[in-house]
């Protein structure tokens, strides 16, 4: 079959399809790169700042905070991150949101790690964590949807949503 397409239009066509891509890509590397951090795992020694336990026992749960000095904090599930997130004194006194590079959680269904800040939280399900009920993030909407009808869920919260006091009611099995 004869292409109608002349060669010279062929690869103009490629050029701009490439140049395009390439654009693409460069104006949108930060939201790619905030979507799947480059996140370092939990050694066997690493602990969770907030209950102790060792995380690398937890890797469907692993949850990890990266300064900019290139050392990491280790959770054993979103519920810990959040406590220390909303309470950086007790946890790590001397550090501050601005050293933060990467927050990152597990998510559900890819077991790949994702920006919390872009995950979707369900609480009040089924899923219990390693510090039972959790925050069971999930990479879109449409997963925490599935995943809040398939488990049971309660509520789906964004990471602003999370406050102390949720976290207080969640340890308590309470998810209003």
């Amino acid at each position: 079959m004869n292409d109608p397409i002349h060669p010279e239009r062929r690869q103009f066509l490629r050029i701009l399809a490439i140049t395009g891509a390439a654009s693409f890509a460069a104006l949108n590397w930060p939201v790619l790169a905030a979507q799947n951090p480059q996140l370092p795992n939990p050694g066997p020694k690493d602990t969770c700042p907030v209950c102790g336990m060792f995380v690398s026992l937890y890797p469907d749960w692993v949850a990890t905070v990266l300064y900019q000095d290139g050392h990491a904090h280790h959770f054993d599930g979103a519920k810990d991150l959040f406590k220390y997130l909303l309470n950086l004194p007790k946890y790590a006194s001397g550090h501050s949101r601005d050293d933060m590079t990467a927050i990152g959680v597990t998510e559900y269904y890819g077991v790949t790690r994702i920006d919390a800040r872009a995950a979707w939280y369900v609480i009040g399900s089924d899923t219990l964590g390693p510090m039972g009920h959790e925050l069971v993030p999930l990479k879109t909407q449409a997963e925490a949807e599935e995943f809040l009808k398939d488990h049971h869920g309660k509520r789906i919260l964004r990471f602003d949503d999370v406050t102390p006091a949720l976290l207080e009611n969640l340890d308590r099995g309470k998810f209003e």
